[in-house]
Protein backbone atom coordinates (compact mmCIF):
# COMPACT_ATOMS: atom_id res chain seq x y z
CA UNK A 1 0.00 0.00 0.00
CA UNK A 2 1.40 3.33 -1.25
CA UNK A 3 2.01 5.88 1.74
CA UNK A 4 -0.11 8.28 0.24
CA UNK A 5 -3.35 5.66 0.33
CA UNK A 6 -2.18 4.66 4.09
CA UNK A 7 -2.27 8.74 4.92
CA UNK A 8 -5.84 9.09 3.60
CA UNK A 9 -7.02 5.24 5.26
CA UNK A 10 -6.26 6.96 8.19
CA UNK A 11 -7.43 10.36 8.01
CA UNK A 12 -10.60 8.93 6.57
CA UNK A 13 -10.82 6.20 10.12
CA UNK A 14 -10.44 9.10 12.07
CA UNK A 15 -12.97 11.10 10.53
CA UNK A 16 -15.87 8.32 10.88
CA UNK A 17 -14.33 7.63 14.69
CA UNK A 18 -15.13 11.50 15.45
CA UNK A 19 -18.50 11.00 13.86
CA UNK A 20 -19.58 8.18 16.05
CA UNK A 21 -18.35 10.21 18.83
CA UNK A 22 -20.73 12.64 18.55
CA UNK A 23 -23.21 10.32 17.20
CA UNK A 24 -26.54 10.55 18.71
CA UNK A 25 -27.26 7.86 21.62
CA UNK A 26 -30.16 5.47 20.37
CA UNK A 27 -31.40 2.39 21.90
CA UNK A 28 -31.45 -0.25 19.71
CA UNK A 29 -34.24 -2.03 21.52
CA UNK A 30 -37.03 1.18 20.29
CA UNK A 31 -37.66 2.69 16.93
CA UNK A 32 -36.14 5.49 16.99
CA UNK A 33 -38.74 8.06 16.47
CA UNK A 34 -37.36 12.01 16.88
CA UNK A 35 -38.67 14.91 18.96
CA UNK A 36 -37.83 18.33 18.47
CA UNK A 37 -38.71 19.32 21.50
CA UNK A 38 -35.40 19.18 23.97
CA UNK A 39 -32.64 21.13 24.58
CA UNK A 40 -28.83 20.35 26.48
CA UNK A 41 -28.54 20.30 29.50
CA UNK A 42 -27.39 22.79 30.47
CA UNK A 43 -25.36 24.33 33.69
CA UNK A 44 -27.48 26.01 36.50
CA UNK A 45 -24.49 27.59 38.29
CA UNK A 46 -20.99 28.64 38.51
CA UNK A 47 -18.88 27.45 41.48
CA UNK A 48 -15.29 28.83 42.40
CA UNK A 49 -13.11 26.80 43.84
CA UNK A 50 -9.34 27.59 45.00
CA UNK A 51 -6.81 24.35 44.71
CA UNK A 52 -5.28 25.10 48.36
CA UNK A 53 -2.20 23.74 46.25
CA UNK A 54 1.16 25.10 45.91
CA UNK A 55 1.21 25.16 41.82
CA UNK A 56 -0.47 25.03 38.53
CA UNK A 57 1.39 21.94 37.66
CA UNK A 58 0.57 20.40 40.95
CA UNK A 59 -2.91 20.93 40.28
CA UNK A 60 -2.93 20.04 36.97
CA UNK A 61 -1.69 16.39 38.24
CA UNK A 62 -4.26 16.08 41.10
CA UNK A 63 -7.03 16.99 38.77
CA UNK A 64 -5.97 15.10 35.80
CA UNK A 65 -5.35 11.51 37.94
CA UNK A 66 -6.70 9.42 40.65
CA UNK A 67 -5.10 10.83 43.76
CA UNK A 68 -5.50 9.74 47.51
CA UNK A 69 -9.06 10.78 47.94
CA UNK A 70 -10.34 9.64 44.53
CA UNK A 71 -10.86 11.23 40.93
CA UNK A 72 -11.23 14.95 41.22
CA UNK A 73 -11.71 17.31 38.45
CA UNK A 74 -13.31 20.57 37.13
CA UNK A 75 -14.03 22.20 34.10
CA UNK A 76 -11.28 25.32 34.42
CA UNK A 77 -8.35 25.87 36.05
CA UNK A 78 -7.20 29.85 36.10
CA UNK A 79 -3.30 29.85 37.17
CA UNK A 80 -2.11 33.21 39.41
CA UNK A 81 -0.65 34.49 36.12
CA UNK A 82 -3.78 34.48 34.52
CA UNK A 83 -2.75 31.41 32.20
CA UNK A 84 -6.10 29.26 31.46
CA UNK A 85 -6.58 25.15 31.36
CA UNK A 86 -9.21 23.58 30.30
CA UNK A 87 -10.14 19.72 31.80
CA UNK A 88 -13.39 18.41 31.36
CA UNK A 89 -15.94 20.34 28.45
CA UNK A 90 -18.37 22.47 29.05
CA UNK A 91 -21.34 19.78 28.44
CA UNK A 92 -20.00 16.67 30.68
CA UNK A 93 -20.49 16.39 34.37
CA UNK A 94 -16.77 17.37 36.18
CA UNK A 95 -16.35 16.17 39.36
CA UNK A 96 -15.65 19.06 41.40
CA UNK A 97 -18.47 19.95 44.03
CA UNK A 98 -18.97 16.96 45.86
CA UNK A 99 -21.73 16.24 48.32
CA UNK A 100 -23.63 19.89 49.12
CA UNK A 101 -26.54 21.63 48.14
CA UNK A 102 -27.75 25.07 46.67
CA UNK A 103 -31.04 26.24 46.60
CA UNK A 104 -33.02 23.61 45.24
CA UNK A 105 -30.20 22.13 43.33
CA UNK A 106 -29.37 18.87 45.39
CA UNK A 107 -26.18 17.39 42.94
CA UNK A 108 -23.96 20.37 42.18
CA UNK A 109 -21.41 18.48 39.78
CA UNK A 110 -24.41 17.68 37.24
CA UNK A 111 -25.85 21.56 37.37
CA UNK A 112 -22.75 23.67 37.68
CA UNK A 113 -19.26 24.48 36.44
CA UNK A 114 -16.34 24.10 38.21
CA UNK A 115 -13.41 26.37 38.15
CA UNK A 116 -10.07 25.93 40.17
CA UNK A 117 -8.20 28.93 40.99
CA UNK A 118 -4.49 28.33 41.46
CA UNK A 119 -4.29 29.71 45.53
CA UNK A 120 -2.86 28.03 48.52
CA UNK A 121 -5.99 29.37 50.37
CA UNK A 122 -3.78 32.21 52.27
CA UNK A 123 -2.57 33.99 49.84
CA UNK A 124 -4.57 37.19 48.06
CA UNK A 125 -5.62 36.64 44.34
CA UNK A 126 -3.34 38.58 42.19
CA UNK A 127 -4.84 40.62 39.22
CA UNK A 128 -4.50 39.01 36.45
CA UNK A 129 -5.68 35.78 37.83
CA UNK A 130 -9.14 37.85 38.18
CA UNK A 131 -8.97 39.22 35.47
CA UNK A 132 -9.16 36.27 33.37
CA UNK A 133 -11.37 34.64 35.66
CA UNK A 134 -13.87 37.40 34.46
CA UNK A 135 -13.28 37.26 31.15
CA UNK A 136 -14.05 33.62 31.62
CA UNK A 137 -16.97 34.12 33.56
CA UNK A 138 -18.24 36.47 30.90
CA UNK A 139 -17.76 33.77 28.28
CA UNK A 140 -19.81 30.90 30.26
CA UNK A 141 -22.46 33.08 31.14
CA UNK A 142 -22.92 34.62 27.44
CA UNK A 143 -22.48 31.15 25.89
CA UNK A 144 -23.77 28.61 28.21
CA UNK A 145 -26.93 30.75 29.38
CA UNK A 146 -25.42 31.04 32.63
CA UNK A 147 -27.43 33.88 35.52
CA UNK A 148 -24.39 36.01 36.01
CA UNK A 149 -25.62 36.39 39.33
CA UNK A 150 -25.27 32.35 40.21
CA UNK A 151 -21.95 32.30 40.88
CA UNK A 152 -20.80 31.11 44.35
CA UNK A 153 -18.38 29.30 46.17
CA UNK A 154 -17.43 25.93 46.91
CA UNK A 155 -18.11 26.48 50.65
CA UNK A 156 -21.23 28.17 49.85
CA UNK A 157 -22.92 24.60 48.98
CA UNK A 158 -20.89 22.78 51.38
CA UNK A 159 -20.40 25.13 54.27
CA UNK A 160 -19.59 21.81 56.78
CA UNK A 161 -16.92 20.30 54.36
CA UNK A 162 -15.48 23.25 52.54
CA UNK A 163 -14.03 26.90 53.20
CA UNK A 164 -12.67 27.85 49.89
CA UNK A 165 -12.03 30.11 48.15
CA UNK A 166 -11.96 31.54 51.16
CA UNK A 167 -12.32 34.85 52.92
CA UNK A 168 -9.29 36.77 50.88
CA UNK A 169 -11.60 35.87 47.68
CA UNK A 170 -13.24 39.30 46.17
CA UNK A 171 -16.68 38.96 45.72
CA UNK A 172 -16.95 42.67 45.75
CA UNK A 173 -15.37 42.87 42.37
CA UNK A 174 -16.65 40.35 40.95
CA UNK A 175 -19.80 41.78 41.38
CA UNK A 176 -18.95 45.48 40.25
CA UNK A 177 -18.34 43.44 37.16
CA UNK A 178 -21.66 41.98 37.38
CA UNK A 179 -21.18 38.54 38.62
CA UNK A 180 -22.28 36.91 42.04
CA UNK A 181 -24.75 38.79 44.24
CA UNK A 182 -24.16 41.62 45.94
CA UNK A 183 -25.76 43.75 48.75
CA UNK A 184 -27.25 47.07 47.84
CA UNK A 185 -27.65 49.80 50.21
CA UNK A 186 -30.44 51.37 48.44
CA UNK A 187 -32.23 48.26 49.95
CA UNK A 188 -32.97 49.88 53.16
CA UNK A 189 -32.98 48.33 56.91
CA UNK A 190 -34.61 45.05 57.07
CA UNK A 191 -38.19 45.35 58.26
CA UNK A 192 -39.91 44.59 62.23
CA UNK A 193 -39.83 40.63 62.31
CA UNK A 194 -37.15 39.95 59.81
CA UNK A 195 -35.86 36.34 59.86
CA UNK A 196 -32.21 35.95 58.90
CA UNK A 197 -32.54 32.06 58.97
CA UNK A 198 -35.42 32.46 56.08
CA UNK A 199 -33.31 34.95 54.09
CA UNK A 200 -30.56 32.30 53.93
CA UNK A 201 -32.17 29.58 52.96
CA UNK A 202 -34.42 31.66 50.17
CA UNK A 203 -30.59 32.65 49.13
CA UNK A 204 -29.34 29.19 49.28
CA UNK A 205 -27.39 27.82 51.82
CA UNK A 206 -28.04 24.47 52.86
CA UNK A 207 -29.26 25.11 56.97
CA UNK A 208 -28.13 21.58 58.02
CA UNK A 209 -25.85 22.80 60.58
CA UNK A 210 -26.47 26.92 61.28
CA UNK A 211 -22.99 27.76 62.41
CA UNK A 212 -21.44 26.29 59.26
CA UNK A 213 -24.08 28.28 56.84
CA UNK A 214 -22.88 31.42 58.69
CA UNK A 215 -19.09 30.90 58.52
CA UNK A 216 -19.64 30.79 54.54
CA UNK A 217 -21.72 33.36 54.49
CA UNK A 218 -19.04 35.63 56.11
CA UNK A 219 -16.36 34.60 54.28
CA UNK A 220 -17.87 36.00 51.16
CA UNK A 221 -19.81 39.04 52.47
CA UNK A 222 -17.74 40.19 55.39
CA UNK A 223 -14.46 39.04 55.02
CA UNK A 224 -13.94 36.55 58.07
CA UNK A 225 -14.83 33.64 59.46
CA UNK A 226 -17.17 34.47 62.54
CA UNK A 227 -20.14 31.85 63.14
CA UNK A 228 -23.32 34.83 64.34
CA UNK A 229 -25.16 37.17 62.86
CA UNK A 230 -25.27 41.33 63.61
CA UNK A 231 -27.03 43.89 63.12
CA UNK A 232 -25.01 44.66 59.44
CA UNK A 233 -25.27 41.02 58.99
CA UNK A 234 -29.24 41.36 58.73
CA UNK A 235 -29.07 44.65 56.22
CA UNK A 236 -26.57 42.14 54.40
CA UNK A 237 -28.90 39.58 54.46
CA UNK A 238 -32.73 41.53 53.57
CA UNK A 239 -30.99 43.37 50.64
CA UNK A 240 -29.39 39.98 48.97
CA UNK A 241 -33.11 38.12 49.50
CA UNK A 242 -34.61 41.30 47.72
CA UNK A 243 -31.31 41.04 44.92
CA UNK A 244 -32.15 37.10 45.04
CA UNK A 245 -35.73 37.82 44.40
CA UNK A 246 -35.61 40.24 41.47
CA UNK A 247 -33.17 37.53 39.34
CA UNK A 248 -35.68 34.60 39.67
Amino acid sequence: MSPVLRTLLLLVSCLLLGACTHAPQRNPLAEWSPSPNHDARRPQVIVLHATEQRSVAQSLDTLRTRNSGGPVSAHYLVGADGSLHQLVEDGRRAWHAGGGSWGTLAELNSASIGIELDNDGAAPFPPAQIDALLRLLGDLCARLGIPPHAVIAHADLAPTRKRDPGPLFPWRQLAEAGYGLWPDPADGEPPAGFDPWLAMQAIGWPLGDPAAAVRAYRRHYRGDEADTLDAEDLRILHSLAIQARRRR
